[in-house]
């Protein structure tokens, strides 16, 4: 079983900028696509970015595009979500994901293991 722990959110600016941290822990199998996803209040969760373990394959919502960048360290078994140019709209609680194959990386249902979240609240 994978268990994964996200950190780095908080409070910041419109403008600012954070770095969400997801590390994982367990079977490494199930954590070959990682993803980012959030959810706002009242709101469906929404795929924010996902990337393979090779890092070669990376897709964004259109949203963040040129604002965030995902990465990862498998040697550490770490993801990362850096956030720059934060909009009071990515107000959030941002969750972390693994999955085993890298199909249907936008459907959370897709998913086979999920992080408790952290939050990200952006002040305008």
């Amino acid at each position: 079983q994978v268990q994964l722990v996200e950190s780095g959110g908080g409070l910041v600016q419109t403008g600012g900028s954070l770095r969400l941290s997801c590390a994982a822990s367990g079977r490494t199998s199930s954590t070959y696509y990682m993803s980012w996803f959030r959810q706002a209040p009242g709101k469906e969760r929404e795929f924010v970015a996902g990337i393979n373990r090779s890092g070669g394959s990376i897709v964004y919502a259109d949203s963040v595009k040129g604002r965030f960048t995902i990465s990862r360290d498998n040697a550490k078994n770490m993801v990362f979500l850096q956030m720059n140019s934060l909009k009071p709209e990515d107000t959030a609680a941002y969750y972390c994901a693994a999955k085993s194959i890298s199909l249907r990386v936008g459907s959370t249902a897709s998913y086979d293991v999920w992080g408790q979240g952290t939050q990200v609240t952006v002040s305008s």
